[in-house]
């Protein structure tokens, strides 16, 4: 522990401060400042001669506070292990390690899967708490099983419902309210079978996803339906969508600029592999369309930048992977595109027109790289027989920036 430690974060149970190790309980009420929720400081009535700071929104002002008080002996008080979609996370990055002491509790997640018996390393665990609906969209499949922190007590219900609207209606919920605590339930159904009653505010739910004959089951994999997408036409089709992604080579948490998006298919489907993605539109319908597609696909959090580049690159953060699908003809857009592109990062571009294609080959000539092009056919009904049917090639040049 460094000596530059004033803030100490100690994760609660329901069963409070009771259950802690004395060394923690000792950092509680030997702080000069405790912050936490309502019900985190009801339960340290206990400590006298403290200053207390309530947890306000947004949650940043209440991390400004803490700020002022560095040198005191500050101890947060939060729920369950505080590294896990806890304030510790916030906290850490904020003041840096070296300042915080974190002393987690068993979190919800560890508690739910000992209840239902579930080994947490094949479980895939979300918050809802704060976060749209939606992020479950990317998680749900055959066999998945799920563990989610609820916002509230209105949440399992909702849950239920976008399964049946994925035509996963036979997934089992289990909802655990109040773990560990002296008011701990728990109740369990079926989606389809659901009931609108709402739970207690504090619940986490256990999914156990099966889906019907008619459910929408995709993969994480690059190359999804064409028909998953809204779009107008500005669609990059599915098998140069999936070469196009397989030239990206997308990597967790790294930022993707989709530059002149059409539906966001590119960008939604690296976020979809575990990056990070801005799409830069300068068409307002296209625009909604996107983050319609973003929020039915499951990656809501998809940055949407309405403009004409390259003008609406400004203040964006700077991108480890470009990908060109709109906009190559403007001026000075594929130009910003390289200056921006992190060193070692990987730019690609598509084309479908000669001229397209000439700047392409400049480009290569100037940057290096490689130029591939592909013609894709489909099998269409011609008459009473079946014939080839090719779509327009695509010229796609891919360079790595030294």
């Amino acid at each position: 522990m460094s000596s530059n430690n004033w803030l100490t974060v100690i994760g609660l149970g329901e069963d409070g401060p009771s259950a802690l190790s004395p060394a923690a309980r000792t950092l509680i009420e030997s702080a000069e400042v405790i912050v936490g929720g309502q019900r985190h400081l009801d339960m340290v009535q206990h400590c006298k001669n403290v200053e207390r700071l309530l947890w306000r929104s947004p949650l940043s002002d209440t991390v400004v506070e803490i700020g002022k008080h560095v040198g005191k002996r500050v101890t947060v008080l939060a729920t369950g292990d505080p590294m896990w979609f806890g304030i510790g996370v916030t906290l850490t990055r904020v003041f840096g390690r070296d300042s915080l002491t974190i002393i987690p509790a068993p979190g919800a997640f560890s508690l739910a899967a000992a209840r239902i018996g579930w080994p947490l390393a094949d479980v895939t665990c979300l918050t809802l708490h704060g976060r749209p609906l939606s992020l479950i969209n990317l998680h749900i499949c055959p066999d998945a099983r799920l563990l989610v922190l609820s916002e509230n007590g209105r949440t399992p219900s909702a849950v239920a419902k976008a399964l049946v609207e994925r035509g996963y209606g036979p997934s089992t919920l289990t909802v655990f309210e109040h773990m560990g605590g002296s008011s701990e339930a728990m109740c369990e159904a079926t989606a389809e079978s659901w009931s609108d009653n709402r739970c207690a505010d504090i619940n986490t739910i256990a999914i156990e996803c099966r889906c019907a004959e008619y459910a929408l089951v995709l993969s994480r994999l690059a190359g999804l339906p064409d028909n998953v997408y809204e779009h107008d036409g500005q669609l990059t089709k599915r098998e140069v969508r999936a070469l196009t992604l397989a030239a990206l080579a997308p990597q967790p948490r790294h930022h993707l600029w989709d530059v002149g998006a059409g539906a966001g298919s590119v960008a939604i489907e690296w976020m979809r592999a575990g990056g990070q993605a801005t799409a830069f539109e300068h068409n307002l319908d296209r625009v909604s369309t996107i983050a319609r597609n973003a929020e039915r696909l499951g990656v809501p959090s998809l940055s949407i930048v309405p403009g004409i580049a390259p003008a609406t690159f400004r203040g964006v953060e700077r991108p480890h992977a470009v990908f060109i699908g709109g906009g190559l003809s403007n001026p000075g857009v594929a130009d910003a595109c390289w200056e921006a592109l992190e060193s070692g990062g990987q730019i690609v571009a598509n084309a479908v027109t000669i001229e397209g294609e000439s700047e392409l080959i400049r480009r290569q000539s100037a940057l290096g790289g490689t130029l591939a092009q592909f013609a894709i056919s489909h099998l269409e009904p011609q008459g009473r027989f079946n014939a080839w049917r090719a779509r327009a090639p695509v010229t796609q040049w891919s360079a790595v920036k030294p």
